[in-house]
């Protein structure tokens, strides 16, 4: 995870949990009821302390909780003093009370109103499980009527009932249902449930944590979710017997004292803490509401949207454990990381800002932390979309070509910005970016030896090599000072992700300290899509070398079909006619293949290579004899005007089912 990556993702998100907790105001909500039933039972509860054997004394055993505290939301950010209720119920006289951990767990405290009394209960947590969104609190007082866990069979159909305070309303609701489903996905966004039952009974926000109980009062078990569809879902018997006995003994289990919820959108995610219990390991450890945590035992979390990954981590520990964490604290725009349940607590993780701010002042001559930095920041992607990064808005003249030209041969997506190119390109006094990602150079180059190509010390004096890793990526990077006699330093990062399928090369010239942050900036938000890069760069159709670039979508320029003849420059006549390319371009097939000229040493060579390629492209399109085919092939010469001298470019252009020319774009970098 990298900064402004995560600062999107937390952005995107809200912390909504449907069936869940509710708002004590009574307000409304968007989820309706949908076919079953509400009854209100008016018949006085039982106080005599005994076990409830019958539907009308249930409502005696449930409580309605309201959790007051501070809670982070990721669309509204910090919320104080903020109410949200649920449902709960007794299951012993004392007091002792289920509910669910993302009723009570932050809460500053708790009331707890029981059945007859307009009065609250003050109610302490005894322990919570936060993979199966399970919570025993001690509520003052004793003599309550209680319930006792069904023993039969459950199984689809049987009747059932779910008894609590929806949408925090002070009045007890009896709502009633079957059994739907007897095994169904526990795996959500806040918790990670092994036994889970689906059952049809209508739930509404603040249903949560009370029980779901049979005719004769008995639980099959407790609430804890719902969703638009009508579906309603509840923590089974097993799993609830497996794991209160722990809490009632005042133990946690599975939890390191959050109220989380998973955040993914497919790329990037975390967990995102709403709330934390004081005094837990994640207290503790330093972490605070608002965080997202990005790794866990070195484990991206989140990365399907549920809280699967992050629960078999605790699941695989025991209590007490060292865990070692990273968040992202939106609040500083920054990562911290350290270790749970040890004294080693949340840090800033390393700064290149923080880290190399001595040598820039020491080459400059400015003071640590008197440059200004860069007032905003832009994204740029190349014209693939394969490739991310974030650089200063005032770095203006960029090259997002998409084609990493390495020793003359074309491996992968590049980028490249500065506020003055042709400048950064040629001399040390100006700064800029170039990042580069390739699946090619993964299979024969590594971090070290790559890094040991980009040598600059004919014009820098080497400073050395550390490590480098992030929540994506990791690898190492050099220092050069001094470069080209100037007031100037080169941080040259290789990096790869987890399997090496990839490997990336950024080099970020530095001026100034403000070049530091955007160095920081450049490497908490470069990122490489290791799919599109994969599909982008395919050699497997090349025999005898070369590189195939395939994509249909339209690149900014002119646009061709196979009219009339245009000459571009160098003396290269192609059978083009420019057109508007914001016209349609359906079924529009293209692909691109490059030759290395020291394999293809002559325009036949050329030719039948790219027959070849593109036939076994695509062979619904070759007709017979060849003169009908429906593929249509451009060959372009070695042009050094665009293209290093001897590289041959060939394309091919799929026609229709008609065998109309379908209109493509011709204007790829450079072209």
């Amino acid at each position: 995870m990298k900064g402004s990556r995560a600062a999107a993702l937390l952005f995107a998100f809200t912390l909504a949990v449907v069936g869940c907790g509710g708002d004590d105001s009574g307000s409304t909500t968007t989820q309706a009821p949908t076919t079953t039933t509400t009854e209100i039972l008016d018949k006085d509860p039982s106080t005599s302390g005994d076990a409830v054997d019958n539907l009308q004394d249930v409502r005696g055993a449930i409580v309605r909780i309201v959790a007051e505290g501070s809670f982070a939301d990721p669309e509204f950010g910090q919320q104080y003093n903020a109410a949200g209720s649920g449902s709960g119920f007794f299951v012993s006289s004392d007091g002792i009370a289920v509910t669910n951990n993302h009723v009570v767990t932050g809460a500053a405290f708790l009331q707890v109103y029981v059945e007859g009394e307009d009065e609250p209960r003050n109610a302490r947590v005894l322990g919570v499980s936060e993979c199966s969104d399970l919570a025993v609190i001690d509520v003052d007082g004793d003599g309550y009527p209680y319930l006792e866990w069904y023993e039969g069979d459950i199984s689809a159909g049987l009747q059932i009932y779910a008894a609590g305070f929806p949408l925090g309303d002070e009045e007890y609701t009896l709502l009633d249902g079957i059994i739907s489903k007897e095994n169904a996905d526990g795996e959500s966004d806040w918790a990670s449930v092994d036994k889970v039952v689906e059952h049809s009974a209508d739930t509404l926000p603040g249903n949560s944590g009370g029980p779901i109980v049979t005719e004769d009062g008995k639980i099959v078990a407790v609430n804890y979710a719902g969703d638009g569809a009508g579906q309603a879902f509840g923590v089974g018997r097993e799993e609830a017997q497996k794991v209160l006995p722990s809490l009632i003994d005042g133990n946690d289990v599975t939890s390191i004292g959050i109220n989380g919820q998973a955040l993914s959108d497919g790329s990037f995610s975390g967990i995102w803490v709403a709330s934390v219990a004081s005094g837990s390991p994640a207290d503790l450890g330093g972490i605070e509401s608002g965080d997202l945590v990005t790794l866990l035992e070195g484990l991206i979390p989140a990365t399907d949207g549920t809280m699967a990954d992050y629960c078999d981590i605790l699941r695989s520990h025991a209590p007490g454990d060292p865990l070692s964490v990273e968040v992202y604290r939106a609040a500083d725009d920054a990562f911290y990381e350290g270790t749970l349940n040890t004294e080693n607590v949340l840090a800033l993780s390393f700064s290149f800002e923080s880290e190399l701010q001595d040598e820039v002042a020491e080459i400059t001559g400015d003071a640590p932390a008197t440059v200004p930095g860069y007032d905003s920041y832009m994204t740029l992607t190349d014209v693939n979309d394969t490739i991310t990064v974030d650089v200063p808005s005032v770095w203006t003249e960029s090259r997002l070509e998409g084609l990493w030209d390495f020793d003359g041969e074309l491996v992968g997506s590049a980028i490249s910005a500065a506020p003055d190119y042709d400048s950064w390109f040629n001399t040390w006094s100006t700064p800029g970016v170039f990042f580069g990602a390739s699946p090619v150079l993964a299979d024969s180059w590594t971090v070290d030896s790559l890094l040991d190509r980009s040598d600059f010390s004919g014009q820098c004096d080497y400073d050395g090599r550390s490590p480098y890793s992030d929540a994506l990526y990791e690898g190492a990077y050099d220092v050069w000072l001094n470069c080209g006699g100037e007031e100037a330093m080169l941080v040259v990062v290789v990096a790869e992700p987890p399997g090496a399928s990839i490997i990336m090369l950024v080099q970020i010239q530095v001026i100034s300290e403000a070049d530091l942050e955007a160095l920081d900036t450049i490497l908490n938000t470069f990122v490489a899509d290791e799919l599109a890069l994969a599909n982008l760069i395919d050699g497997s159709t090349a025999t005898g070398g070369g590189l195939v670039l395939t994509g249909a979508e339209l690149l900014p320029g002119d646009c061709f079909n196979d009219v009339d003849v245009v000459t571009y420059g160098d003396g290269l006549d192609v059978e083009i006619t420019t057109v508007p390319c914001d016209q349609p371009h359906d079924n529009e097939v293209v692909l691109t293949y490059y030759f290395p000229d020291t394999q293809f040493t002559s325009d036949e060579m050329v030719w039948e290579q790219l027959d070849t390629v593109c036939s076994d492209a695509w062979p619904d399109y070759v007709g017979v004899p060849y003169l009908e085919s429906a593929l249509y092939f451009y060959y372009y010469p070695p042009s050094a005007a665009d293209w290093n001298v001897g590289n041959r470019i060939g394309v091919c252009v799929a026609y229709d089912g008609d065998l109309e020319p379908i209109t493509g774009s011709v204007f790829m970098s450079g072209i």
